[in-house]
């Protein structure tokens, strides 16, 4: 009838054919439909095979909502008998093999919840924000199955905390690609060891060309253990944290020893101690120098922190390590314990600070994926487990486009 294939037409059923429709209390409208073509194919392979049931059940399949009301699409698929795979049901065009919602509801509810609480998606697709998350997390889990780690050549490897009581997962990133390729429970040595062992071949480890992490033993351990031909690189941010951390424990030394009227000098300088120069105005400027009569010991350690900054300007790499030798022997020196217990520090993993100066790598691509990482964990009010944590990081940022594996004629947006 025509006005069947107006609606056909209205709601895009490409491949199907409207073959009735019926309206319910609850603003439910079912619609019946069927395939184009005559016969039935095998889902696996696409095989035309002989029809085995000839009493189907009718089964529904939930499409996006139209005009306020809850759409179904009806039918009654048959069992076919494949030669290559036996006894199986035969194909559905407008959802996937065993599933209950159409393509085009998955693909919207995919791109909804990439922008939006699962509360929010589910009451513009009009369901239960407990059915949306049900089918969130399978649909997540079935277009990431058997996902494979390819061209890896630039890691980055960083921690994210999940829920209370100090529970953290490992995030791997490609600095490449700016994406998650894996996530891990746990920050220790087994967690990264899990991800070198399992995710990738001894070829592909041998293919990584550079890694950056912060300064944690597990990570360095399991990047020189497992990546035999990677540079290993210290991020920037974390090195610029530990010195900001040395120069406010000398800041607040002073304070404690202070008296009243010297505080007055000192007060409000801890955020103005962390800037970089280059952020400073003038005014900020004129205050930190005036530390030199009224607090040298501050003086001196903000003069050593700026002059550090120096450090990841160098090109020559022999030019930076001597750098780095006169400056951690001015901060020896210097008489201030904080500098002179981060000279130890810097001095343990010179090799890989000074790899900066060559690969010029650093973590900032994941600290900005971390942002987001956060944005993610905030916005559904943070996660008891790390399973659906970890299926909302790689719907928001990991290395596959999950909406884009629907169909191209089911994608409505």
């Amino acid at each position: 009838m025509a006005e069947f294939k107006i609606i056909g037409k209205l709601l895009k059923l490409k491949g199907m054919k409207v073959t009735g429709v019926s309206f319910h209390r609850d603003h439910v409208a079912r619609i019946s439909v069927r395939p184009y073509k005559n016969g039935c194919c095998c889902p696996h392979c696409g095989r035309r095979g002989r029809i085995v049931r000839q009493r189907p059940q009718m089964r529904q399949w939930r499409d996006i909502p139209v005009g306020g009301w809850q759409v179904y699409l009806v039918f009654a698929p048959r069992e076919v008998w494949c030669p290559t795979h036996c006894r199986v049901e035969e194909n559905i065009p407008w959802a996937e093999s065993g599933a209950r919602i159409t393509h085009r509801y998955e693909y919207l509810m995919l791109r909804y919840c990439q922008s939006m609480t699962q509360k929010a998606a589910a009451e513009l697709l009009r369901v239960a924000p407990s059915t949306l998350s049900e089918q969130l997390h399978r649909s997540i889990e079935r277009l990431r199955g058997g996902l494979r780690i390819r061209d890896l050549r630039t890691v980055g490897i960083d921690e994210v905390s999940y829920s209370k009581r100090h529970k953290y997962a490992t995030l791997v990133y490609d600095l490449d690609r700016s994406v998650v390729v894996w996530i891990g429970r746990g920050r220790g040595r087994e967690t990264i060891d899990t991800f070198f062992n399992t995710m990738l071949s001894a070829q592909q480890r041998a293919q990584v060309r550079a890694a950056c992490c912060d300064m944690s033993e597990a990570y360095m351990g399991a990047i020189r253990e497992h990546c035999p031909n990677a540079t290993l690189v210290l991020d920037r941010f974390h090195i610029v944290q530990a010195i900001n951390k040395a120069v406010d424990e000398v800041r607040k030394e002073q304070w404690r020893e202070a008296n009243a009227s010297e505080r007055k000098a000192i007060k409000g300088l801890r955020w103005l101690l962390y800037r970089h120069s280059t952020t400073r105005s003038r005014r900020d400027t004129r205050t930190l120098r005036a530390l030199e009569r009224g607090n040298r010991r501050i003086y001196r350690a903000w003069r050593l922190k700026d002059e550090l900054e120096q450090l990841w300007e160098f090109k020559a790499p022999w030019a930076a390590r001597r750098f780095l030798e006169r400056w951690t022997t001015t901060a020896l020196r210097s008489r201030l314990e904080p500098l002179r217990k981060l000279v130890t520090t810097l001095r343990k993993h010179q090799d890989g600070i000074l790899a900066f100066v060559q690969t010029r790598l650093t973590n900032a691509v994941s600290e900005g994926l971390n942002r987001i990482v956060k944005i993610v964990k905030n916005r559904a009010s943070g996660f008891r487990n790390l399973t659906p944590f970890a299926d909302m990081i790689y719907l928001t940022v990991g290395n596959l486009d999950i909406p884009a594996q629907i169909p191209q004629r089911f994608r409505t947006i």
